[in-house]
């Protein structure tokens, strides 16, 4: 299936909760997800560097 088709499908009401899992609501990716933003680590990166997630600097020290 379509990361399209699948981002739906992950997003609707699973029969059982257990099937539940969690996606990318940006590319649909399943791997690497951070629960607190919703997002994958690629796309949590990208917009973090662009300054365009509030809160989220660029560690330096």
């Amino acid at each position: 299936m379509s990361r399209k088709a699948l981002r739906n499908k992950a997003a609707s009401t699973p029969k059982f909760e257990v099937r539940a899992y969690n996606r990318c609501q940006l590319c649909g990716r399943v791997r690497g997800f951070l629960r607190r933003f919703k997002m994958c680590r690629i796309c949590f990166r990208f917009l973090s560097l662009r300054g365009e997630i509030p809160g989220v600097t660029k560690a330096s020290w």
